[in-house]
């Protein structure tokens, strides 16, 4: 199931809110179209949003080509609408990647008509999509071989074709270890407020006929402490230089859980989940959302209408807990910082 496509210049998002009940596409016309559906959660997922991100940019050009007299105000306009879609969401740093490759080309582009503006954005955002497929498939097979006998692994969130451009990170390896016969069950936890985990990553796996059993998150210590699970296995939506991540809210307590249970705690991202300005996960800035995602549970009111209510969207987890973190130029061992490092001077 593809999360997106391009067609008849507009892109079609598969409206995650709706699933696993219902199967909905959305028509994104317009680069508002977009902007909505990311900050809606319509369509999510670290990589994902950055390729959303940069279809959007092309789409605002689109509705914004023979505006202007010149393309220097064309291009302008093409800016603003590429800052305001880097507004939507403020922790996956996918999303600020792509908009800064768009800008570049954007800035390169000596051409002067509309169309020629368009179509060298177009390619750009496509290149990014492409890019995105490719990592996620060296990722996986990079994964795969931290496993060398069948186990039973946990994961959090949702990491797949729901969330990237291909197989998914964390999913990704999944996927490749399960057709090695390296991993044998997969728990899935229900992922609070949102359910990413239950809706999403269940839904997947089920599909691909991959052995699934799904739990809620305060479940996970005691799976640990009955040795039902042997690995964990997340994604990520910034990676700093030192290795801090910062994932899903409660992706932190599963990793001091695994710590305490001698359990390998993997993380899974692309090389564009990474973040080489920040030197640890202090700077990460979590994203905060509305109270109605923990008062409510469905259509359902669950807790009083005037309760305060703490809702951070990310948690980040210390690079000391994590032991190995899979990407698609290999896998990095702690202490992270010299390795990361030296892919950062790589993609200089």
């Amino acid at each position: 199931m593809e999360a997106i496509y391009w067609s008849d210049d507009s892109l079609k998002i598969l409206n995650q809110t709706l699933l696993p009940i219902k199967v909905e596409y959305k028509i994104c016309t317009k680069w508002q179209d977009v902007e909505i559906a990311i900050k809606r959660l319509e369509v999510r997922g670290a990589p994902l949003i950055g390729v959303v991100a940069a279809y959007g940019v092309v789409l605002g050009a689109i509705q914004y080509k023979n505006d202007f007299n010149n393309s220097n105000d064309f291009k302008e306009k093409i800016r603003e609408v590429s800052y305001r879609l880097s507004q939507t969401r403020p922790t996956a740093v996918n999303l600020f990647w792509a908009i800064e490759k768009m800008i570049a080309v954007l800035n390169n582009i000596s051409e002067t008509t509309d169309a020629e503006i368009i179509l060298k954005l177009k390619q750009e955002a496509d290149k990014i999509f492409s890019d995105n497929k490719e990592s996620n498939e060296k990722l996986a097979l990079y994964g795969a071989e931290l496993f060398t006998k069948p186990v039973n692994v946990l994961t959090y969130c949702n990491t797949g074709t729901l969330a990237t451009a291909a197989c998914g990170t964390a999913l990704g390896v999944i996927r490749a270890a399960y057709d090695q016969k390296k991993i044998v069950k997969v728990y899935a936890a229900e992922t609070r407020p949102l359910l990413q985990g239950a809706r999403l990553t269940a839904f997947e796996l089920m599909q691909d006929k991959i052995d699934v059993t799904l739990i809620t998150d305060n479940m996970v210590g005691w799976l640990m402490k009955n040795k039902m699970v042997e690995a964990c296995i997340v994604g990520a939506d910034r990676i700093a230089a030192n290795g801090d991540t910062a994932n899903k809210i409660g992706t932190y307590t599963i990793a001091v859980l695994a710590k305490e249970h001698n359990i390998p705690f993997y993380v899974a991202a692309p090389l564009s989940t990474f973040d080489f300005t920040i030197s640890s996960g202090k700077d990460i800035v979590i994203e905060e959302r509305e109270k109605e995602e923990i008062i409510s549970f469905g259509s359902s009111i669950t807790a009083p209408l005037d309760v305060k209510v703490f809702n951070p969207a990310f948690d980040v987890t210390n690079s000391e807990l994590i032991s190995a973190i899979i990407t698609e130029k290999g896998i990095l061992k702690y202490p992270y910082s010299e390795s990361i490092s030296k892919i950062c001077r790589e993609e200089a």
